[in-house]
């Protein structure tokens, strides 16, 4: 079966937080471990690049930035373009929009990376929830595969 169009990963959660305070938490590295990476070489910037490391899986990812509009968007490359829109609402929640595209191979192969970004982005949104709003550190992708950890760091 031939795909009439490109597959897009969408998600999206309401984050009983400000607006400043969610897009912090996704451009500063020193919060966003807290949820998300285990570690990351800079805070987003326009222009840069940086590297983001799950230590627990042994992997890194090289990440560049390709828009950052401060409290509204953030744009990356990694290696797809993955994009951030966070809507402020009137009773000081933000809602984020998480949306990625771009996936290559085929068809089969596309429409399974879509799934999995989605339901990548789906724990990124759902940590970052629990941390911002409750002050937990849910564990979420460490633990959604725990027989992947390079040994030592599980």
């Amino acid at each position: 079966m031939e795909l009439q169009s490109e597959p897009i990963a969408r998600t999206q959660m309401l984050l009983r937080r400000s607006v400043a305070e969610v897009f912090e938490a996704f451009v500063d590295p020193a919060i966003t471990s807290r949820f998300w990476f285990t570690r990351g070489s800079a805070r987003l910037t326009e222009g840069e690049v940086v590297t983001w490391d799950w230590d627990m899986y042994g992997v890194s990812a090289t990440v560049a930035v390709k828009a950052v509009e401060h409290n509204r968007r953030i744009l990356i490359e990694w290696p797809t373009p993955v994009e951030w829109v966070f809507t402020a609402r009137s009773d000081d929640t933000t809602l984020v929009s998480i949306m990625a595209s771009g996936f290559a191979g085929s068809s089969d192969e596309q429409v399974a990376r879509a799934i999995d970004s989605m339901g990548g982005f789906s724990f990124l949104l759902a940590g970052c929830k629990a941390f911002l709003e409750h002050g937990i550190e849910l564990n979420l992708v460490a633990d959604h595969n725990p027989d992947a950890h390079v040994t030592g760091n599980a």
